[in-house]
């Protein structure tokens, strides 16, 4: 097995800072034509998400957790499938294990769905998601405005052909 680990805000959806609203879900242009040619390509396709307004009590679990769902459906209705949601709920201040730049979410993944790290790809828009994605073995892409999710597709496929 083969994924790509994506960061949610700032990769996936757009990041308005601490996004947690479903009326707030806005996806980044482009990105369901990249992930959809991802996952036709035999990727994986799994969220790596903090979320540490959770844990700062600025919204719930399970505010969270509507909005990763809603995503997950909206994908969904573009034939694309999230296999799975990987989230922190701490802030930066309660030093847990899972919090990216920590690999503890992406080897999560690994191991339960015997990915090989070596095949696979992280892509986020934090050095934070570079650095997890390193840390675990993956290789890791960041998007900026330089290199939109497009970009890292195009590199990512090219070296399947």
């Amino acid at each position: 097995m083969k994924a790509v680990f994506l960061d949610r805000d700032g990769t996936i959806n757009v990041d308005y800072g601490y996004v947690y609203k479903t009326e707030d879900l806005h996806l980044i242009d482009g990105v369901i034509e990249s992930l959809r040619r991802l996952q036709d390509a035999g990727f994986l396709l799994i969220i790596i998400t903090n979320q540490s307004g959770i844990g700062r009590g600025y919204f719930s679990e399970n505010d969270a957790e509507k909005y990763n769902q809603l995503l997950i459906e909206e994908l969904k209705k573009n034939d694309i499938i999230i296999s799975d949601v990987y989230m922190c709920i701490h802030s930066p201040e309660k030093h847990c294990d899972c919090r990216k730049p920590s690999p503890y979410m992406i080897n999560k993944a690994l191991e339960k769905y015997q990915i090989d790290a070596s095949r696979s790809y992280m892509l986020g828009d934090k050095q934070s998601d570079v650095e997890s994605g390193l840390s675990a073995g993956v290789e890791s892409y960041l998007i900026d405005d330089n290199h939109d999710i497009g970009y890292w597709t195009d590199v990512i496929l090219k070296k399947y052909k």
